[in-house]
């Protein structure tokens, strides 16, 4: 995990992590999965296994540790994302943007709504079931959605600004 470290991190936080983490470690396919919040800052990421040893992202012919970079370049692809769907949804006067997935030849992006403009990102491999990510990123926001308040956004931005300067 990324901006997570539980020391200092209130039961609400360290609850989010936690679901956050079985969201990567139970759902097959999973990559990486960010947190954003609606003004596109990072608050929770998982980081993919990297293997001791790999070379670093932008060296690897295979992208298959997950998207190049770091976890703020998925939040990033999320953050943008849900800002252009929700851009379409108001030209097309479509209501609210629930879901949206790219696929790709090489791995999907799911961007699902949680709470005042958080997002929940998933960045999969591209054999992986979309509707069973689809039903675990439900679960997540269904459980993480009510929990998410201004404090606790400003807690996880907080801790991972302290843990992306310690890096």
């Amino acid at each position: 995990m990324t901006a997570t470290g539980t020391f200092g991190l209130s039961s609400e936080a360290r609850n989010l992590q936690w679901l956050l983490g079985n969201l990567v470690e139970e759902v097959p396919g999973v990559r990486s999965v960010a947190v954003v919040s609606s003004d596109g800052l990072l608050l929770l990421s998982s980081d993919p296994d990297v293997p001791a040893g790999a070379p670093a992202a932008a060296d690897r012919a295979d992208q298959a540790y997950g998207p190049r970079g770091s976890s703020a370049d998925l939040a990033t692809i999320v953050s943008g994302i849900g800002s252009l769907t929700i851009g379409a949804a108001r030209l097309m006067d479509g209501g609210g943007v629930k879901q949206t997935m790219v696929a790709m030849e090489e791995g999907s992006v799911f961007v699902m709504s949680i709470s005042d403009g958080s997002l929940l990102g998933v960045h999969a491999t591209p054999d992986c079931d979309m509707s069973v990510i689809a039903y675990h990123m439900a679960l997540f926001v269904g459980r993480a959605g009510h929990v998410l308040t201004p404090e606790l956004r400003s807690e996880l931005a907080k801790s991972a600004q302290g843990m992306e300067s310690a890096q």
